[in-house]
């Protein structure tokens, strides 16, 4: 080991990297574009530094100051997030969000975006996003076991629509599949405001002991500072900084800004840290996410107020020739940076041996508080780690706020038009757009690991059964809930009840299988934030989830930002995506979402919900405007009341389901449709009733002997109701308002979500 030691006195024995010339106005003007830093941006660090950077530190600025890493259009809202609660274990601030489920078993979980890879290069951008949430998960200490992805596309008609869906699928399905982790569930949709900037969200939830939660920090002096995984290239470079732009559909494609994925390595890459962690061998470990090795260094110091030193010519590579720039801002995937201390690295090398990993020693931490990296000889970084973080920008951008239009006729107005269509033309389209989404999920393993008792097939909230010695021997059937929402046509309509809904959406999706909520996660993908409307409707979504966190006691304890969703000044409709878990004391409890036998449907609602049409999904049909109308009203109290009811009626119903997008007809049918039974509506509801769309209302089937014991529970809420509705039957025939629709026209609509024309 002798031949390996660092320390800062060879510092001294370098020559400084060349600076950068401001001198020459069009190359500097250049390096700032490159970089996406802004003059004022700029002069700010040369004050930091006291001199102009190298070109490495002008890259280490760009990323760590990106709108990715530093979330200085954001930071300021963010704050607003209820962020604590009974269940939390740790909050916003480390890799993933770590809330209790049962005695000592906690579930760590976190969302986050690869839109932009994901547009540019789709199979490897859904790929690497799907890895990237993985590590973020497993460095924690925790074991991942489920993953759901949340993907929005364009117009199925849009050129580029039918290249993007099938090559997303397969990269999100054959990084889970590869990993051995199934992929449980997540939303799909098709909307023109989406046709510049796909939306590829990844979700990844693990299990770990509440007693060996892991954090990321480079401490104790004289400690290795080491790499292990795969070797780096110069696939990802300036990733972090490409997703914090808009985009221009005129420009040359950033293919080399998005990362290349191997799951293999990955599988090595996992199993290795969670071994390492279990044996206590290692100080501090961070996953080389976002700017690769210049954020994980710059994040591990900061936490624990040390300085690394570096020498990156003892990087492991697979690319010859690569500058430090490159070297520092690779986001090739499959890596970690672990802090070991010295007599602890014999052991440490035995498992990166048996796991088969690349790895090497590159450099120590010291008590600088400064991050310095030399590569052939030359000092190319000398950056003090608290401005660098505390520092950066922090940006109060102008908002701007809209009204929301609310016309008390268009309920009215809708009702005309579908009476005029035809009810039957209307739930034709209604079906069609909602469809079945089987060739999307059997493309993901669902059930390696043996723990999944529901996911994605049958469209509602995916339970696992967690078996865990961890876990309250009281609770041997313990099973976690796990759902993700979003209503982007609502949050157009309503900016702030719009995030309100979209965190209820998954919030319902887990009361509808008898889970508990416990605590989110969120990806809040929005425009570009330079633009006044954008961040008004940023601000006034954190205060609509705020307010759902507050009033259902469901706090926020990780997430991601993703701005500049834009193309050719064109930015993607608000869409906070929402990922809830929960947890249910026993999985046999658990309701799925479609009725397997013949049985009663009743509606379990607020006593003052009402349905609308504004911004729903037959509005939208019909061609109305998503600012048109009023979204539906929500009531706090009968909100809290349902998810109490659903919790104590999922050990007594066949089936349950939140009324969703097409309101009860439409999630009626689908309830039925899966499993072939039909259903004969006994009351006349109306065009409103059926169609429109409702908040604190959800669709239960009940089996004849069971209505009672259901009636009796439904009656001890004063402010939930309880309407009988009509029967599933294997007539094969779906019969309301007059009209009837025969199962297999059903089933044919119903298919044609993920096919193209």
């Amino acid at each position: 080991m002798k031949d390996i030691k660092f320390t800062v006195d060879a510092i001294k024995k370098t020559s400084r990297a060349v600076e950068v010339d401001e001198n020459n106005s069009t190359i500097f003007q250049e390096l700032l574009k490159i970089n996406r830093l802004s003059l004022e941006e700029y002069k700010l660090l040369k004050s930091i530094m006291n001199r102009a950077p190298t070109f490495a530190e002008l890259g280490v600025f760009s990323s760590m100051w990106s709108e990715h890493c530093s979330y200085k259009s954001s930071i300021k809202h963010l704050k607003r997030f209820p962020t604590t609660g009974e269940h939390v274990v740790v909050g916003p601030g480390e890799n993933a969000g770590v809330v209790r489920l049962s005695g000592k078993l906690c579930a760590a979980f976190k969302m986050e975006s690869h839109n932009h890879p994901s547009y540019i290069e789709p199979y490897q951008g859904a790929a690497t996003g799907v890895g990237g949430i993985l590590r973020d998960v497993f460095c924690m200490g925790a074991r991942p076991i489920a993953n759901l992805n949340c993907l929005h596309f364009g117009s199925k008609k849009h050129p580029r629509t039918p290249y993007l869906f099938p090559q997303v699928v397969k990269g999100v399905g054959d990084y889970g599949n590869c990993m051995g982790i199934p992929t449980v569930g997540g939303r799909l949709m098709f909307d023109d405001t989406y046709n510049g900037n796909c939306l590829v969200n990844a979700m990844s939830v693990g299990l770990i002991h509440e007693d060996r939660i892991f954090k990321g920090y480079a401490s104790g002096v004289g400690n290795y500072v080491v790499y292990v995984g795969s070797a780096t290239g110069r696939d990802g470079i300036h990733g972090a900084s490409m997703a914090s732009d808009s985009f221009d559909s005129s420009a040359n494609e950033e293919r080399s800004a998005v990362q290349v994925g191997d799951p293999f390595t990955e599988k090595l890459l996992m199993e290795a840290t969670l071994e390492v962690l279990e044996k206590d061998l290692v100080v501090g470990l961070q996953d080389m996410g976002a700017a690769g090795l210049t954020s994980s260094s710059f994040e591990m110091a900061s936490r624990a107020n040390n300085g690394l030193f570096i020498d990156l010519n003892k990087v492991p590579t697979r690319t010859s020739g690569m500058t430090a720039n490159e070297l520092m801002l690779s986001e090739s995937q499959e890596r970690m940076l672990m802090v070991v201390e010295p007599s602890k690295w014999s052991a440490i090398e035995k498992v990166f041996k048996h796991w088969d990993l690349a790895y090497a020693i590159i450099g120590e931490v010291t008590e600088t508080s400064r991050v310095q990296a030399v590569y052939n000889n030359k000092l190319e970084i000398d950056i003090p780690v608290g401005p660098i973080t505390d520092s950066a920008p922090r940006y109060d951008r102008p908002m701007e706020f809209k009204t929301p239009l609310n016309d008390p006729k268009f309920d009215q107005v809708v009702v005309d038009t579908v009476n005029e269509q035809g009810l039957s033309t209307v739930l034709n389209k209604a079906i069609e757009l909602t469809g079945d989404k089987e060739k999307l999920y059997e493309q993901y393993d669902r059930h390696v690991g043996a723990k999944t008792v529901l996911s994605s097939e049958q469209e509602g909230a995916a339970v696992q059964w967690l078996r865990s010695e961890w876990s309250d021997p009281s609770e041997p059937n313990l099973g976690m809930v796990v759902a993700t929402g979003v209503q982007p046509a609502y949050c157009v309509n309503d900016p702030k009840e719009g995030a309100a809904h979209s965190m209820l959406k998954a919030v319902r999706m887990v009361v509808a299988a008898g889970g508990t909520p416990l605590a989110a996660t969120d990806c809040l993908n929005y425009g570009n934030p330079e633009v006044p409307e954008i961040m008004g409707q940023f601000s006034a979504g954190v205060d609509g989830i705020s307010e759902t966190c507050r009033q259902l006691d469901v706090p926020i304890v990780s997430g991601n930002v993703s701005l500049y969703n834009e193309t050719d000044g064109s930015s993607i409709d608000p869409t906070p995506m929402m990922g809830v878990v929960g947890k249910i004391k026993d999985v046999s409890w658990a309701s799925p979402a479609i009725v397997s036998e013949e049985s009663e449907l009743f509606l379990v609602s607020g006593v003052n919900t009402k349905p609308s049409f504004g911004a729903s999904l037959v509005s939208g049909i019909l061609g109305f405007e998503k600012t048109r109308g009023q979204i539906p009203i929500i009531d706090w109290q009968a909100e809290r009341q349902a998810m109490s009811a659903m919790v104590q009626l999922s050990q007594h119903v066949l089936a349950a389901r939140d009324v969703a997008s097409g309101g009860v007809l439409v999630c009626a049918i689908k309830m039925g449709l899966a499993n072939g039974f039909g259903l004969t509506l006994d009351a006349q509801l109306g065009v409103l009733n059926l169609l429109g769309e409702r908040s604190a209302s959800y669709l239960i089937a009940v089996k004849s002997e069971s209505v009672k014991t259901v009636e009796e529970i439904s009656g001890t809420f004063d402010q939930l109701s309880l309407t009988r509705l009509g029967r599933y039957t294997t007539d094969g025939e779906f019969g309301f308002e007059g009209l009837v629709m025969s199962l297999d026209d059903a089933k044919s609509l119903n298919r044609g979500l993920c096919y193209f024309n």
